[in-house]
């Protein structure tokens, strides 16, 4: 046996060392060696192992010590483990310690070593056993914590695992310890809030248990289990924002009730906010459901489960969701709820618990906003009323509490006490409300406080007066401090209790204010009188302290006998107190206040700095606030009478308005010569703080301005309201309204000075420091209107929107919100004190700033956030609301001006809106006519500058359910009323067109009604919110978002909506809004649709170009060699092609109308404002098919009529040429039978011969020349014969021949209209001859161009163009018909331009004629012959040669002709991509941009006086310019080329395929191939074809080589012609068509001449972006000759008259002057600045513009003289909308 020397000291446990030591004897006996000792050394022997040690035994590895041996031998180990399930053999070299891994946890293993020599032998084995670790669990997760439980659950660790021992400790002590074989426990029966230690560990099947995994965990608070339930942890730390509150979501439009528990905050918020008094009804639907399948689900009897129907203990309690929100919501929720609970007729939180934290809050801050109305007794006689904010009524408090259990339901019997039998209301939750028997689980130690407030009247009031009444939630053993509090605070405490402890000495401790009351239940089991009396003695209590429900007793005589006791104790209380007061007795006794806040503290201290100066209202705001006083009423005033112009008289307008900008200016600098005011300076400071602080500033601000006004105003409201009674009291009520007005102040009137003074600093040098320190204003204001803040968009007293501050705000806004800027506007119009902003702020839950005492004339924005999730719904970001403050009432609409300010106001926020609600009352007849007359006219002008809101009339006060009859006849009352209002308004904008309101706007009295009843449930001040108003006013908004989400146009961006204001507001400013509307949105919108209809058209116009010349040279081709028609008759091919011309017109009209309907469905780019002139631009689509379709017929009918002229032409051609080859081989045969060989000589002299021989004998008749003199007579006569019997009498006294010889001159004859003229002349109206001959000079050099166009193409003269030419002088008198001219004038001019055309298409003619002559062009190619005929006779190779004449007498002028036609389209295309060609008005702008680049007096008087030459020239040189390195002319030149040389190589190609015998029948082959694209001449290819030998494969050859070097020649060619030399050669030319494209109508201000720049040519309205001075149109002073000054769009707007042709030499007033120009719309000046490029051109350039007029120089404003150039260059972009 061996020797075992096995030691494990390392192990302190013996019975482990047992186990260590006890190896198997089978084991040992393999490894000995019998015959061996130890003790005997011999040479191969090998020591085993000396003693081994376990160094660490650990869960996956164990490291083995051996003890050291001979460092001389060298040995290696061989180490065996093994374990019930694991066998395995590692080899280390012989050392001290052996490591071995990758075991299994919690197992025994036994480890052999036995040691193995160099050469192999082995020594006996040591054997040890071992234990690896046992592994703890891992992954421990704690889950599903909550008040009293806990679950963790854990993976199972390595090793064979039996169970696992668990436990639950806190501080050191065991609570709860638990063996299980399952991966997860629960502990139980734990106690909220307090930590544990929980310990894990793995028990082995060999019974050794793991070290223990340790997590820790607290148990979930009932508050934090409550918030978790209700998703409120977040806002916990978060606190719940009045923003986030107020956003609209889906939630918001659904009707879904509450799934879950996590729905149940939003849900009580949600009707909260819409002061909805089922708000505290909160319960889930799948409680709901449960409920209902008790009763429904089971049809058999079953009373077990009837009596164990689902209790309310998972249901939560009203109280504890209200606690929840409370604690999780900032100051400005909880005052809101607050407020809202109060209207409600809700108890609100006095004293709000945290079960956390055992503290509770005083909520003075949260209680701060509530405001009552009350008529106490003493003031029922005189009808007076107490208005005053709750916190600072000094009233008595009576509080009730409960001691111990109580059977009665306290809340429910004070519900009972202050309701009367007629208005029962919960005012307190209680067990037998909905969820009001839930336990409550957060809310004990919350006292509620309400108020009872008497309304006067006796036989309705329960208390005469005031009283406030607390209730504590939970028992006053529980809730000592609250108890304290209220003892100390009341007047009374009324104690209930069903059993009394004389022991408890909680009563008798309390430093008692306040009278105890006891109120026990008789009828209770627990009840002792003993007891009672113990305590009531003590308390020194007497029976009337004392108040038991006897068992005789009901609740009615028991709350009768409470009541009298309340009602003494108010009676007789001295103990009264204001809430503000409460607050030094809740730091007494340790109760936080939620007002001690720094920021709140540090705003209130803020606020309270400037309010506290307040002694004089009107005073106060003459010293503080003196910018928004008469300074900026008379800066209002000039604004409007800029644009007005009222009171301008006979003075020179110009001038006026100067004087005017002067004023305004004296004033500005009057507004900055006052220093910052100590209150804007403090109040500029207070808004500067962070967010929260500058909150709380505000609202102190508004609360202590609301107090105070309601001392200083109430006896003014009073004589208000007495004064109003009587109508003729009007002089009286205008002061008190202007006294209310002065007297009333709000944090309004500070914003309004903000606003003044940075208005001012604007008007400062950029770089003066003043305005520099205020650049921060706007940004301050929109980070103000972003926390949810009103900014006054117009202020009611001035009526004046303070433009530039309101300006910059909204863009300040943009920058912040960017780029989440779209918005969505909703209005609300009415009369004063009908409910608006009741209906705002129930339907958004929105709170605008209005001073107390008075409704503030103007209007007011706020935004109101969309939810992220909702907005792809809405298509915007944000929802802005604007309250306007109230039409003037009927009785007060003669005072001032009150109905053009409701007028104004009415327009600017309709045409705001998005959609507008208006607010009217049946049944008051005369108001809603009013009302009606004012909206109607807003919607009216609306529809007139392309807005489309919608409306939704709102009829308060109406019961929901009212007989539908009634209402059926109240909507067609309304309807009737409208269709007059309309007819009305329509009338007063000159709009009669307009019938009913439904022309003027999509409504449908069905749909756009909606009633609500009344407010009040009941009888005020303790009547709560009608639940039908809160549910009507939600259906309403609910209505008002799906029509939002419905809205066929984009919504706004801010800076859009700042645009519409701007625009709107100019214009309002107008008199005539319609006329004087400018919108940048629209001009854009505007813009962009010419942009689109002009590409349309020039697509349309370019591919009929391309059509045409194919078809022309398909004509042209028709009847030769390369004609590829199976049609032999021409006419019949025209016709056909004429055919197919109206087919692709008619696809272009019908493609042109279609992109028409999709733009305008388009929703981005504001289509919808440009939809009146949707029907302008399809009326140019068909107007332009009809002109293209009669030019294109034109244009075929002349290439067929020339080209059935050259067949007979082309015969006799063919014919000659045919013989003149008979006779050259007749020839060439007879030399060669001479066999004589000849020379040249001898050859020439044979070939003179016979070609002299040959002409001779030829047969051609001379072609004779048509009398075009003649021919166009016919036509003239023909023209002029529908114009009556004069006309052809005049025509006849004088020969066309004789016409057009020398310039055209417009004389007057007669002696009638001599003086007539010099009348004209006296007046200095431009004289009428010179405008006459300038329109006769016009037309004529349209005839001239046209003429020299036709004569350059050299063709033959055809019929159409002298129609063409009548058709266009009768279109250009047509378009100047307001010019009176006689019959005389259009007969001479007519004559003279028919004269000088037929003169130039004479010659033209003549020139063909000559130019196609048989025996010309025979004679021509005489040369060509005589080369042919030698080279045949000389047998020679003609291939080259033939190839080359191909190319160069064929194929190159075909190229280059294709080329010539092909370029005009593609200069256009290229000049098309240009700005200024785009539209119109980007013409106009880069025109006068560059007129003012230039700053030469010669140009300007050059575009003025001759327009259209001007405009050609100018266009012309733009072309020139911009293809001047002619590098882009010859990209479109080659690719043209290369584009035919490609379809020549694919004839030649093609034609070698064919079977062609001969190169006739291939040059045939390759010309057919090109009859679509190229025009070979028939002389040159006929001449070609004759006495041709060449051979077909090598003609094909050189023919290509010879293509290579044309292509080369041309580009060389194409390279070194300038633009100009191309221009000339066009058969397009781009100059023409961008001239007809931007000069549009070619119409010109009657007043100013400046051009039209409408889109389309059938626009039914002519307009100008920008009018100048009328000195540019000669007009000059009748008295002094001196120009005048006077704009057309200050005119417009003016007392002044005019007289003209137009208006027969009469005075017409130009206000008017639509009478006379009815397609000409003139728009006043959008701003004063607007006409500043003309000013200036007029102020550099006077007296050179007198000198060429022959005037005296103008008198220029001194405004005008101040303007610089750059300041032109602005005024340009601005008329222009250029950014």
């Amino acid at each position: 046996m061996c020797e075992m020397t096995d030691g494990v000291p390392a192990m302190d446990n013996s019975e482990e060392e047992e186990e260590f030591y006890d190896a198997p004897d089978d084991f040992l006996e393999l490894y000995c060696e019998e015959g061996a000792s130890a003790a005997t050394p011999q040479s191969d022997y090998v020591p085993p192992p000396p003693e081994v040690t376990v160094l660490y035994s650990g869960s996956e590895s164990v490291s083995l010590g051996l003890a050291p041996t001979d460092p001389s031998a060298e040995y290696k180990l061989h180490i065996d483990y093994s374990s019930k399930k694991q066998n395995s053999t590692v080899i280390r070299e012989d050392s001290g310690t052996v490591d071995v891994e990758g075991l299994t946890p919690g197992t025994e293993y036994t480890f052999s070593i036995i040691r193995i020599a160099e050469n192999g032998k082995q020594s006996k084995a040591t054997a040890v056993s071992v234990f690896t670790e046992p592994v703890p669990p891992v992954s421990i997760t704690v889950y599903d914590v909550s008040t009293e439980s806990l679950s963790l659950q854990w993976d199972t660790p390595a090793g064979e695992v039996e169970s696992y021992v668990v436990t639950c400790c806190t501080e050191g002590e065991t609570v709860q310890e638990l063996t299980t074989d399952a991966n997860s426990v629960t502990f139980s029966s734990l106690r909220p809030g307090v930590c544990y230690s929980l310990h894990v560990s793995a028990q082995l099947k060999n019974e050794r248990i793991s070290k223990p995994a340790v997590t820790s965990t607290p148990t979930k608070t009932h508050l934090e289990s409550l918030l978790e339930d209700l998703g409120l942890v977040q806002h916990y730390t978060e606190k719940l924002s009045l923003s986030k509150v107020l956003q609209i979501d889906e939630k918001t439009i659904t009707d879904e009730p509450a799934k879950s528990n996590l729905d149940l905050p939003g849900y009580f918020l949600q009707k909260l906010m819409m002061v909805n008094v089922t708000a505290r009804n909160v319960k889930c639907t799948s409680e709901c459901e449960s409920d209902c399948d008790v009763v429904t689900g089971n049809t058999k009897l079953d009373l077990k489960n009837l009596v164990n129907s689902p209790n309310s203990g998972d249901m939560l309690n009203p109280l504890d969701i209200i606690t929840a929100l409370f604690l999780c919501s900032d100051g400005f929720v909880q005052q809101e709820m607050a407020l809202k609970m109060s209207m409600c007729q809700f108890s609100v939180p006095l004293l709000l618990p945290n079960c956390d934290t055992q503290q509770c809050t005083l909520m003075l801050w949260a209680l701060r906003d509530i405001v009552k109305k009350y008529r106490p007794q003493s003031l029922s006689k005189s009808k007076g009323f107490i208005e005053e904010r709750i916190v600072l009524s000094e009233l008595p408090m009576i509080s009730f509490v409960r001691l111990g259990e109580c059977s009665l339901s306290k809340s429910e019997i004070l519900n009972k006490l202050l309701s009367n039998s007629q208005q029962y209301h919960d005012t307190f939750v209680h067990h037998d409300m909905e969820c009001g028997d839930s336990p409550r689980r957060i809310s004990d130690g919350l006292t509620e406080i309400t108020w009872y407030l008497p309304c006067g009247n006796k036989n309705i009031d329960i208390f005469s007066e005031p009283v406030a009444v607390a209730n504590l939630r939970g028992d006053i053993a529980s809730f000592e401090t609250q108890f304290s509090f209220l003892c100390q605070t009341s007047a009374a405490v009324f104690v209930f209790f069903d059993n009394l402890d004389s022991e408890n000495k909680l009563l008798t401790n309390q430093n008692h204010k306040a009278q105890i009351f006891l109120v026990g239940n008789h009828q209770s089991k627990t009840f002792s009188l003993k007891a009672l009396e113990d305590v009531a003695t003590e308390l020194g209590l007497t029976n009337s302290n004392i108040i038991l429900k006897t068992k005789r007793m009901n609740d009615a005589d028991f709350v009768k006998n409470l009541r009298k006791t309340v009602s003494d104790i108010i009676e007789n209380s001295e103990m009264q107190m204001y809430i503000e007061q409460m607050s030094d007795i809740a730091h007494e006794l340790g109760i936080l206040v939620d007002e001690d806040c720094a920021e709140c503290q540090t705003a209130k201290k803020n606020a309270d700095a400037i309010t506290a100066e307040i002694q004089d209202i009107l005073k106060y705001k003459e010293a503080q606030l003196p910018l928004q006083g008469e300074i900026w009423k008379e800066l209002t005033s000039l604004e409007k009478e800029q644009c007005r112009l009222r009171k301008v008289g006979s003075e020179d307008i110009e001038m006026y308005k100067s004087d005017l900008q002067l004023q305004k200016e004296n004033l500005r600098g009057k507004q900055n010569s006052h220093d910052m005011s100590n209150a804007m300076t403090c109040f500029i400071s207070a808004i500067s703080s962070p967010g929260t602080e500058r909150c709380y500033f505000l609202k102190w601000m508004r609360m202590n301005l609301d107090n105070l006004s309601r001392e200083k105003l109430s006896d003014l409201r009073e004589q208000y309201k007495e004064k109003c009674k009587k109508s003729e009291n009007k002089d009286e009520i205008k002061n008190i309204d202007k006294e209310l007005s002065s007297s009333s102040l709000g944090t309004e009137h500070f914003f309004r000075e903000m606003g003044q003074i940075y208005e001012a600093s604007v008007s400062l040098p950029e770089t003066d420091p003043s305005r520099q320190q205020l650049q921060h204003l706007p940004k301050l204001c929109a980070g103000l209107l972003l926390d949810g803040f009103p900014l006054e968009l117009v202020d009611g007293d001035a009526s004046n929107i303070p433009l530039r501050w309101v300006s910059d705000v909204l863009s300040q806004l943009h920058d912040l919100v960017s780029p989440n800027n779209k918005i969505l506007v909703v209005t609300v119009l009415g009369v004063q004190s009908t409910g608006k902003s009741t209906l705002l702020n129930t339907m958004f839950g929105v709170q605008f700033a209005v001073s107390s005492g008075r409704c503030t004339r103007g209007a007011f924005m706020l935004l109101i956030r969309i939810n992220d999730d909702f907005k792809k719904v809405l298509n915007c970001d944000f929802m802005v609301i604007i309250d306007t403050e109230g039409l003037k009432s009927p009785e007060l609409a003669q005072l001032d001006d009150s109905h053009e300010h409701d007028n104004e106001l009415a327009t600017l926020v309709v045409g705001l809106s998005d959609i507008t609600i208006i607010n009217i009352a049946m049944e008051n007849s005369t108001e809603m006519k009013d009302i009606l007359q004012i909206v109607v006219h807003a919607f009216l002008r609306m529809k007139e500058v392309g807005k489309k809101p919608k409306c939704q009339f709102v009829h308060q006060n109406v019961s929901d359910v009212s007989a539908h009859e009634k209402n059926l006849r109240d909507r067609k009352l309304l309807l009737e009323q409208l269709n007059e209002m309309t007819q009305a308004a329509a009338k007063m904008e000159k709009k009669e067109e307009y019938k009913s309101f439904t022309d003027v706007m999509e409504y449908s009295p069905d749909t756009g009604n909606w009633y609500i009843p009344g407010l009040w449930n009941g009888n005020p001040p303790m009547a709560p919110v009608n639940a039908g108003y809160s549910e009507a006013v939600y259906e309403l908004k609910k209505n008002i978002i799906q029509l939002l989400g419905k809205c066929e146009s984009s919504a706004n961006d801010v800076l859009e909506f700042k645009e519409w204001m701007s625009s709107l507001w100019t214009a309002v400013k107008h008199e005539n809004f319609i006329f004087s509307f400018r919108n940048s949105l629209v001009a854009d919108a505007y813009m962009r649709l010419c942009t689109e209809f002009n590409k349309w058209e020039w697509e349309f116009k370019k591919d009929m170009y391309k059509w045409v010349t194919n078809a022309e040279t398909r004509i042209s081709n028709f009847g030769t060699v390369a004609a590829k028609f199976e049609i032999s008759d021409l006419p019949e091919f025209v016709s056909n092609l004429k055919g197919e011309a109206s087919t692709v017109l008619s696809k272009w009209e019908t493609k042109l109308l279609d992109n028409l309907t999709k733009y305008f469905k388009k929703t981005e780019g504001h289509v919808y404002l440009v939809e009146g002139y949707r029907e302008g631009f399809a009326n140019s689509a068909k107007s332009l098919r009809r002109e293209m379709e009669s030019s294109v017929l034109n244009q075929l009918t002349v290439a067929a009529d020339i080209r059935q002229g050259m067949t007979n032409l082309d015969r006799i051609k063919e014919n000659h040429t045919k013989e003149l080859e008979e006779r050259v081989c007749g020839l060439i045969e007879a030399c060669r039978e001479k066999k004589v060989k000849m020379n040249d000589k001898e050859l020439d002299r044979e070939f003179d011969k016979m070609w002299n021989k040959t002409v001779k004998e030829l047969s051609c008749s001379e072609q004779k020349a048509t009398e075009v003199f003649t021919s166009v007579f016919c036509y003239l006569r023909e023209n002029l014969s529908r114009k009556g019997s004069l006309a052809c009498e005049l025509l006849t006294q004088k020969s066309l021949k004789d016409c057009g010889l020398v310039p055209f001159s417009y004389t007057v004859e007669g002696f009638y209209r001599q003086l007539k003229h010099r009348f004209k002349r006296f007046f200095n109206i431009e004289d009428h001859v010179k405008i006459v001959q300038k329109i006769a000079d016009n037309i004529i050099e349209d005839c001239t161009q046209f003429v020299i166009q036709k004569v350059e193409r050299k063709n033959n003269y055809h019929d159409t163009y002298i129609q063409e030419i009548l058709h266009m002088i009768d279109e250009r008198l047509q378009n100047n018909r307001d010019v009176k001219t006689d019959i005389e004038f259009e007969v001479y001019l007519k004559q003279h331009i028919c004269g000088f055309a037929a003169r130039h298409f004479q010659k033209m003619h003549e020139d063909f004629l000559h130019e196609n002559d048989p025996y010309r062009c025979l004679n021509q190619n005489k040369e060509k012959f005589r080369a042919d005929f030698k080279d045949i006779f000389n047998e020679r190779d003609q291939c080259q040669k033939k190839a080359e004449e191909f190319t160069n007498r064929c194929l190159k002028p075909a190229v280059k002709d294709f080329v010539n036609r092909s370029l005009g389209p593609d200069i256009i295309d290229e000049m098309l991509t240009q700005q200024q060609f785009s539209t119109r008005m980007s013409f106009q702008y880069s025109i006068l941009l560059d007129l003012l680049s230039k700053n030469n007096f010669e140009s300007y008087l050059s575009y003025i006086s001759s327009y259209e030459e001007y405009v050609k020239d100018w266009i012309l040189d733009q072309i020139v310019t911009h293809f001047s390195n002619g590098s882009k002319t010859f990209e479109f030149e080659d690719r043209h080329l290369q584009s035919s040389i490609n379809s020549i190589n694919d004839a030649i190609n093609k034609a070698k395929m064919e079977k062609s015998g001969n190169l006739k029948t291939f040059v045939e082959d390759i010309c057919k191939e090109l009859s679509d694209k190229l025009v070979i001449s028939q002389d040159a290819l006929g001449a070609f074809m004759i006495l041709n030998n060449a051979n077909k494969e090598q003609f094909a050859h050189w023919l290509t080589v010879s293509l290579r070097e044309m292509g080369q020649t041309l580009r060389e060619e194409f390279k070194k012609t300038n633009i100009q030399m191309k221009l000339e050669h066009l058969h397009v030319r781009p100059q023409d068509e961008l001239f007809t494209r931007v000069i549009g109508c070619g119409k010109q201000c009657p007043f100013c001449t400046v051009p039209c720049e409408a889109g389309g040519k059938a626009h039914t309205e002519h307009w100008a972006s920008i009018h100048r001075p009328q000195s540019f149109g000669k007009y000059r002073s009748l008295f002094t000759q001196k120009l005048v000054t006077d704009i057309c769009t200050s005119l417009v707007v003016s007392e002044k008259k005019f007289l003209c042709d137009a208006t027969n030499f009469e005075f017409h007033p130009y206000k008017d002057y639509r009478e006379i120009f009815p397609e000409w719309r003139i728009p006043p000046d959008g701003s004063l600045e607007a006409s500043d490029y003309w000013k200036y051109v007029m102020a550099t350039f006077n007296k050179k513009f007198a000198k060429a007029y022959n005037a005296n120089p103008a008198d220029i404003p001194s405004t005008w003289k101040k303007i610089t150039y750059e300041q032109a260059k602005a005024s340009l972009k601005e008329s222009f909308h250029v950014n």
